[in-house]
């Protein structure tokens, strides 16, 4: 097996885990704990499943672990293509995106410990603490959209590098961009037009799984071999 491939094929098994373990925290545990509108449901929630948003936690710190193995994988893959770009994507990729979902953490673990009942938060009355854990949750998935805009951006310099690559299908550079799209169109309505955003979500959302054919790609095929 050539180099390329198997650098292009663990690029694959990086990015599958990634695609694999973010939804659990960025999707299953939110859908489970936040109830919309309802500040003394979502902290009853936390209270009893606390855990659960532990969980979800752990979840995020390790895929966004993973994404910086990936970034450096796929820089590795790809910078005698564009070094450029090839950059681009660890910046845009990782040092950006990764320390805000790092910080952000931070607003869950404010929830958790504000339905703890700890003695020092009894200054509170308990509608005021489900209130600021609400916010605390909200603030969080906001923060998840505000990363998600250089998930979206690092798309970009990535789908150029496959299109210009000689090693990969030209058509999942382009599928890479528009999921790139997606990503941009769904967190800027999250955050500039919130009013707009359930609705436009049910068009965005599906062309972020652009990413998907690539990924099955790099961990069954990886790439054309070298001549």
């Amino acid at each position: 097996m050539s180099a390329r491939r198997e650098q292009a094929r663990a690029a694959g098994v990086l990015y599958l885990l990634l695609a694999l373990s973010a939804p659990f925290g960025l999707l299953y545990v939110p859908g489970q704990l936040i109830v919309s509108g309802d500040a003394a449901a979502t902290a009853d929630n936390i209270r009893t499943h606390d855990g659960l948003l532990r969980l979800g936690i752990a979840s995020e710190l390790v895929h966004q672990i993973i994404a910086v193995f990936l970034v450096l994988a796929l820089y590795r893959l790809f910078k005698a293509v564009n070094e450029t770009y090839a950059r681009q994507v660890v910046i845009f990729g990782a040092l950006l995106s990764v320390p805000i979902m790092f910080v952000n953490v931070l607003n869950n673990v404010a929830a958790l410990i504000l339905v703890s009942g700890a003695d020092f938060l009894s200054a509170f009355g308990e509608s005021q603490l489900d209130a600021m854990a609400y916010l605390f949750v909200r603030l969080h998935e906001h923060g998840i959209a505000v990363a998600a805009i250089f998930w979206g951006i690092w798309l970009f310099p990535f789908g150029i590098l496959v299109i210009r690559s000689v090693f990969i299908p030209q058509v999942f550079g382009y599928l890479l961009m528009i999921a790139g799209v997606g990503y941009l169109v769904s967190s800027f309505t999250t955050l500039v037009l919130p009013q707009y955003g359930p609705t436009v979500s049910q068009f965005v959302a599906p062309l972020q799984f652009g990413e998907l054919p690539i990924i099955l790609w790099l961990v069954i095929w990886g790439a054309k071999t070298e001549h």
